[in-house]
């Protein structure tokens, strides 16, 4: 899919290509989803950029994500993709600045792409450019990665409060456990892709820093810059900090179940001591009297097998009860 987009007034118009129609000239956004090999090949005749493909682009070398070729600057990062579901991913996606056009290429569907599309649909300022759509996106990106760790840090608070909460509510706990380390799990692998991609915002970051500084940008787009460095940097150390709190849970809730587990097998060992005494009398004087009168009742036998399965019955029921099994 090919979308350009297009001044009209103070906003943006979002236009989608069909095959074989022509790039508009005044057209600052050219955002490439999923590209065909031919708007692969419009793309590079109308603009003169080679546009990158997927493998290219899933390369992890700073130099095969950052670089220049003929005047136009290539800049690749990853960025977080689908977050709010059971599986979140990442997805590299390359930014090309030519002259006052912004290309973008990507192979997924980043929520911060949409929001700041329909921002700049709204509204934009006065005769922006490419230069200006790439700090927008790059400012959206930043936003929703933050959003993304508050909402982590709210679902791992809750996670603390459910290993540490009283124990007389009267919960399956055994399976409670597993959905809370199933979570945090979760929110581990969420965090380290999050870290992932800010790592690799801070880097396109940086490059841009300096070729703004070598090439004379405006000084609001360089304090701009600036700005979102230091965002990326603080949430980096956020990140840290969260999965350090995550490596805590993990070892809290591990050492919980342990405790809890000694309880019980501490339980098992106290009764299994209490009936040594009684097995042993009755196990040496039990069976050497001579008159037993349950040896000649008829219903003796059954008797004994159903005081038998009811000795067996009631520990288990018991024991299902105080929720150890």
């Amino acid at each position: 899919m090919l979308w350009v987009h297009v001044p009209s007034g103070a906003a943006l118009e979002r236009r989608s290509l069909s095959a074989g129609e022509p790039i508009p000239a005044e057209s600052v956004w050219i955002d490439l989803v999923s590209p065909t090999p031919e708007e692969d090949a419009l793309a590079e005749r109308v603009l003169g950029v080679s546009v990158p493909t997927r493998d290219e682009m899933q390369e992890i070398e700073v130099s095969s994500r950052l670089y220049v070729e003929n005047g136009i600057r290539y800049m690749t990062a990853t960025l977080m993709c689908r977050s709010e579901s059971s599986a979140p991913e990442t997805t590299p996606v390359s930014f090309i600045l030519a002259d006052k056009r912004l290309v973008t290429v990507r192979y997924d569907e980043p929520r911060a792409f949409g929001l700041v599309g329909t921002k700049l649909a709204r509204t934009c300022p006065a005769g922006i450019t490419g230069r200006g759509v790439l700090l927008e996106l790059l400012d959206g990106i930043i936003d929703r990665t933050a959003d993304i760790l508050e909402r982590v840090s709210a679902e791992i608070d809750k996670s603390s409060h459910d290993i540490f909460e009283p124990h007389g509510r009267r919960t399956n706990r055994s399976l409670t456990y597993q959905m809370i380390l199933k979570t945090i799990g979760r929110k581990g692998d969420l965090t380290s892709k999050v870290r992932e991609s800010l790592v690799s915002i801070g880097r396109l970051l940086l490059y841009l820093a300096a070729d703004a500084d070598a090439t004379g940008w405006p000084k609001e787009s360089r304090a701009q810059l600036k700005s979102m460095q230091r965002d990326v940097q603080s949430l980096s150390d956020y990140a840290s900090y969260l999965n350090s709190k995550i490596t805590f849970l993990l070892d809290a809730i591990v050492g919980v179940v342990t405790i809890e587990q000694n309880n019980i097998i501490k339980i098992f060992s106290v009764v299994a001591v209490v009936l040594m005494p009684p097995t042993l009398v009755a196990s040496i004087y039990g069976m050497n009297f001579q008159h037993m009168p349950e040896l000649a009742w008829t219903y003796g036998y059954p008797a004994t097998l159903l005081v038998m399965l009811v000795a067996a019955v009631l520990p288990y029921l018991f024991f299902k009860w105080k929720k150890w099994l």
